[in-house]
């Protein structure tokens, strides 16, 4: 593996604060890098020194070829496009047809990325940028830079205004159809589940350094944690947080980590006396105290937008029952009517048919995806708009200050007394939350709670959510919120019913590859074939029966084995790699030994990757 990139000593300065503070790092062919880290704390900085767009007041950046060499392709939080460009143009440049319309990559991108676009303008490729949405937009621009492939790719926030769908496509694309000898690819994200899915290796900037842990969130939330517990700090409250955090990757979603089981074992001591993140039978008997039996119906509901003949139905004849202490996620495809279910529960929105019910005693608060609520502040301090609602509020079983929660929520003691016009769109969520929370709702109704937030207000939020005691609704894009703190997931699949989804995204993925699958097979027959030929069988769930095959048990024996056989391997390996690391330590002072040595520790992970490769593989057939 060759470096792409690297830096040196890089440092620099905004004003009074070191957002660099002498940084190495380098990027290797084949890597593929997530950054995380707080709002504010240089993520994006950084990519700009590697793509040459920003200087740096000290220290060495060297690409692989000199300055003229491998190209860097960005993708910025602005987009540069020409509004009086074509999608053609604005996605394939000068690209003859034959070309791209024969180069599967290419294709992929224009299908994950812009079918939606073009089948929603008329002229497709040949469509005006300019009338576009801030979200199309950005599709626009991913999907150019994905198209010229450069040899690094530096991606800001990529998943913002991307569907669940769409995350799950760009983690497959840049994990599958992207890498190759010579390429690599870094990406700032909030998204915990894209994490997972992409990254080989994750960077954590803060406080001006940089932070290299190998793998994705969950590994990163391992190393966290045990680092902590190494530096004897797991009395700290963010250790706290961590360890809570790691205690719902191996007990609520073991497979969301991409290792193998004894991997996680290795942490079992760190959360032993963990409790589950919440318990739910008692959250829901207080909210059942607080609400009563009634909470929130919709009863045979009918919404339209538009007029004859474009009319639309979003709800169509929906019957739906909330419950105490329900907790529920919901997903679909963008314009399906997400937000207005919301509205038509919170009644903010009349219903054409069907009626609306509400229990006596219910409280809603409804966070919506604007933040123009708080213009009114814009000259008050952080902790005077929270007071504003109120000074002290009950969480769980515990009283608590509206300083002390705005301090969970993100905003430590110096932030409370920064205006609320200075404070940028992620702080400003947060100040929405806090102000939501105070008001003691016992009905919770989320649109999009995540946008704007990074990983670690994130976790602070769950924390919350887990010992909040009412019902709650989330509209949400981040898949591992919506799995964090939902117990069960609802889908809107464009139809205008609202479907149950026993199991979870996975399932809503699994229903919309079916659709799109079933839209295309229509479009190419739009009429039943004459020659008397079987449609394709389907399993009870829609699914086509081929798709929902499973594996034969002598199959599942056979990769069971496969498994014991491999998890022995990976133990051992795993012996050799801390003896190695052992053996660096004491050789610190000789290069020669530490290059023979560092080239046994690359045999060593190599040997390791390949194996859990074969583990994940035998994993997929048990199932």
């Amino acid at each position: 593996m060759a470096n792409l990139i690297s830096l040196e000593r890089v440092s620099l300065v905004f004003g009074t604060s070191h957002v660099l503070d002498d940084v190495s790092l380098g990027v290797l062919t084949g890597d593929r890098i997530g950054v995380v880290g707080v709002n504010g704390g240089g993520k994006s900085t950084l990519l700009r020194v590697m793509a040459g767009l920003q200087e740096a007041d000290s220290g060495r950046i060297t690409k692989q070829g000199g300055a003229d060499g491998i190209r860097i392709g960005m993708l910025a939080q602005e987009d540069a496009l020409d509004p009086g460009w074509t999608i053609r143009e604005a996605v394939l440049g000068d690209l003859p047809e034959h070309v791209w319309a024969g180069d599967p990559r290419i294709r992929d991108v224009l299908t994950g990325l812009l079918g939606g676009i073009e089948a929603q303008n008329v002229g497709g490729l040949d469509s005006r940028v300019g009338p576009k949405s801030g979200g199309e937009r950005r599709r626009l621009a991913l999907a150019r830079l994905l198209v010229s492939d450069p040899e690094l790719l530096l991606l800001d926030e990529p998943t913002n205004h991307l569907d669940v769908e769409g995350v799950a496509w760009l983690a497959d694309h840049l994990a599958t159809k992207r890498p190759r000898p010579g390429n690599a690819t870094v990406a700032i994200t909030h998204d915990r589940w894209f994490l997972d899915a992409y990254a080989t290796n994750t960077w954590e900037v803060e406080g001006g350094k940089v932070s290299a842990f190998e793998g994705g969130y969950a590994a990163y939330v391992l190393a966290k944690a045990e680092r902590d517990r190494l530096a004897g700090v797991v009395a700290d409250r963010r250790s706290n947080l961590m360890r809570k955090e790691l205690a719902w990757l191996r007990r609520g979603a073991p497979a969301r980590t991409s290792k193998p089981k004894f991997r996680i074992d290795a942490a079992n001591a760190l959360i032993a006396d963990e409790p589950a993140p919440r318990n739910s039978v008692e959250l829901a008997s207080f909210a059942s105290r607080r609400l009563g039996k009634d909470v929130l119906d919709l009863e045979d509901a009918t919404v339209s937008v538009g007029e004859p003949p474009h009319e639309r139905r979003l709800l169509d004849h929906v019957t739906w029952r909330l419950a105490p202490g329900e907790r529920i996620g919901i997903v679909g495809v963008n314009g399906a009517g997400k937000s207005t279910l919301l509205r038509a529960l919170t009644g903010e929105i009349p219903l054409d048919a069907g009626r609306r019910k509400i229990g006596k005693t219910v409280a809603i608060a409804h966070l919506t995806q604007e933040v123009r609520e708080l213009e009114r502040f814009e000259q008050w301090r952080v902790i005077e708009a929270i007071e504003d609602v109120k000074q002290w509020t009950t969480l769980g079983d515990k009283e608590i200050s509206a300083s002390q929660l705005a301090t969970r929520l993100g905003f430590p003691g110096g932030r409370q007394q920064a205006r609320v016009g200075d404070l940028s769109g992620g702080e400003r969520r947060r100040l929405q939350l806090t102000r939501l929370l105070l008001t003691e709702p016992n009905v919770l109704i989320l649109d999009e709670p995540t946008n704007d937030l990074d990983i670690e207000t994130l976790t602070s939020l769950e924390d919350v959510l887990d010992g909040w005691a009412g019902t709650l609704v989330v509209v949400s894009h981040d898949r591992y919120l919506l799995e964090r703190v939902a117990d069960k997931q609802l889908a809107l699949l464009g139809d205008g019913k609202v479907r149950e989804l026993p199991g979870g995204v996975e399932e809503y993925l699994r229903l919309r590859t079916a659709d799109i699958a079933a839209q295309v097979a229509r479009a190419a027959a739009p009429s039943a074939p004459s020659s008397g030929a079987a449609a394709p069988s389907s399993s009870p769930d829609g699914i086509p029966a081929q798709a929902a095959a499973t594996a034969s048990p002598a199959e599942v024996r056979e990769a069971r084995k496969s498994m014991a056989r491999i998890e022995k391997q990976l133990s051992r390996l795993q012996d050799r790699e801390e003896r190695l690391h052992g053996d660096m330590a004491e050789k610190a002072t000789d290069p020669a030994a530490l290059a023979d040595l560092n080239a046994k520790l690359q045999a060593v992970v190599t040997e390791r990757e390949d194996l859990e490769l074969e583990w994940l593989e035998a994993a997929e057939v048990v199932g």
